[in-house]
């Protein structure tokens, strides 16, 4: 696969979710994000209006967490939280579907639950965080299709907060389940220049990562086209 350096931004979600996160923080990744035209800057809810100011004229787009991230809340819970962060300009939802309710097989309800937020936030692009590690094959295939009937617009591996991150294996297992209907994000893990492309090789249309800097060095260190 051969990729520009700015391709490869395209594809960035540059992330900044750990608890501590201060407001310096925040503007660096705003910063860098506006640098190298990311994808978009993930962060916590509580910086979706800050982020919103900062990034206003660069294209790149706020994006926040929505039930995260054990995603075991109620459904109006995360409904309201997902049309709080538009309201406060966020442009992209990634939401935590409920993991346990997903394991016994109560797909209904996980339907339910991606739905109630969809139509809490219907002009915003949503991606539905399934937390691979903790599914089987089949739980991660029901997960996507799941997400596809509840009108998501990309499935994502992982939080990063659970005991592992992206796998080459689940991305291309959540591509072939979803094909051209859906995204697929891969996000925990995404560390280095290798790690970006053999993702977006496997199939991911976005990549969230808190190293998108430093990929993005990475990059300017190797060849202009890879």
């Amino acid at each position: 696969m051969e990729m520009t350096r700015a391709k490869l931004a395209s594809y960035i979600d540059h992330t900044l979710l750990h608890p501590d996160a201060a407001e310096a923080d925040i503007r660096r990744i705003c910063r860098e994000a506006g640098t190298y035209r990311f994808a978009s800057v993930c962060v916590n809810p509580i910086w979706v209006s800050l982020c919103a100011e900062l990034l206003e004229g660069t294209g790149v787009k706020v994006c926040t967490v929505v039930g995260f991230p054990l995603g075991a809340m109620k459904s109006q819970s995360k409904a309201f939280e997902a049309a709080l962060a538009v309201s406060e300009g966020a442009d992209e939802i990634d939401m935590v579907l409920p993991v346990g309710l997903l394991k016994e097989g109560r797909i209904d309800l996980v339907k339910q639950d991606i739905a109630a937020v969809r139509e809490a936030c219907p002009d915003s692009v949503l991606k539905v965080i399934i937390e691979a590690c903790l599914l089987s094959d089949e739980q991660k295939i029901q997960a996507c299709r799941a997400s596809a009937d509840a009108s998501a617009d990309f499935v994502k591996t992982s939080t990063g907060f659970s005991k592992g991150g992206a796998l080459l294996e689940d991305v291309r297992l959540m591509k072939q389940t979803v094909g051209d209907a859906l995204g697929v994000k891969a996000a925990g893990g995404v560390r280095s220049l290798e790690d970006a492309l053999q993702f977006i090789r496997a199939g991911a249309a976005r990549l969230g990562s808190s190293a998108g800097a430093s990929l993005m060095e990475g990059a300017a260190g190797s060849k202009d086209k890879y």
